[in-house]
């Protein structure tokens, strides 16, 4: 599968280290000997939720599921989503002056009190430690991984370079480890993949992480794009009741979108909807993914 929002993205090989996803089924702890006796955890680390939040009901062919929209009916519920992109070789070019981030965009959610999901990348939250556990501590958000290094999951995915299959979920799991080493307290067991690209292969590789693959129903077309009114026209022609809306939280790649959003909330809101995450929608999903 392929999302059409995207943009190619130059990127060199980055080193990747394999981490523990935070979702994933645990091992089997080993027995303490006198010289490995456990150890308090740190105190700047942060608690484990108190309870795991809903995610879709793994597939029977053992494969990660894919969540695209919430439920038709019930209520006119929307979740805008903001991809927080950075690839991993791409720290040269924030030091020469290039915005990944967009703190703008971030304010005006919280002015105009609109709930959002943020995918994020490893590579983001590492260039960018303050927004992102600012982002993280803020109950108007939540956030969830976009990959460490933005590469892609799948061949031929809008020029992204490409992960081999035995190190996609140690890339979705040293992102956990970004966020955790920047202080962005329980991420989402949600994944959105680089490019919105997937196939079998990346859904089994994903499989033992534990996590939901987050998709969308509606592509905002912000990528790019410096038009805002018509990225929010796009939008608000494309939203139904239950939509996952795509966009992005960077300057550089979506220099529009703050703007488009003054137009999208109020328009939506008008309508009778109501701003919602990604989990809410999962939650009334009853574990089964509505693909229509």
């Amino acid at each position: 599968m392929r999302g059409s929002h995207l943009y190619a993205k130059r990127a060199e090989s980055a080193e990747r280290q394999p981490y523990a996803s935070p979702w994933a089924p645990p091992s089997p702890p080993a027995a303490p000997t006198p010289s490995r006796l456990p150890r308090p955890a740190p105190s700047a680390t942060p608690s484990a939720p108190s309870s795991r939040p809903p995610t879709l009901a793994p597939e029977p062919t053992g494969l990660t599921p894919v969540f695209k929209n919430g439920p038709r009916t019930g209520g006119k519920t929307v979740a805008l989503t903001f991809d927080a992109d950075m690839t991993a070789d791409q720290g040269p070019q924030a030091a020469a002056g290039e915005h990944f981030d967009h703190p703008q965009l971030i304010a005006a959610l919280r002015a105009l009190r609109v709930p959002a999901t943020v995918f994020m990348t490893g590579r983001w939250a590492e260039e960018y430690p303050d927004q992102a556990r600012s982002i993280g501590r803020d109950p108007l958000f939540e956030v969830a991984n976009h990959s460490y290094s933005h590469y892609a999951f799948t061949d031929d995915c809008h020029g992204l370079p490409t992960l081999s299959g035995d190190r996609m979920r140690a890339d979705v799991e040293r992102a956990y480890a970004a966020f955790r080493e920047v202080g962005v307290p329980d991420p989402m067991p949600y994944f959105r993949f680089p490019g919105g690209c997937y196939d079998r292969a990346a859904l089994k590789a994903l499989a033992p992480a534990g996590v939901t693959a987050v998709q969308w129903d509606v592509v905002g077309g912000d990528a790019f794009a410096t038009d805002a009114d018509a990225v929010a026209r796009q939008v608000l022609d494309g939203v139904r009741p239950g939509s996952v809306v795509v966009l992005h939280c960077t300057r550089s790649a979506a220099p529009a979108t703050e703007r488009a959003l003054r137009t999208i909330v109020p328009e939506l809101r008008e309508q009778g909807y109501r701003f919602v995450k990604v989990s809410d929608l999962i939650a009334t999903s009853n574990g089964r993914n509505r693909p229509s």
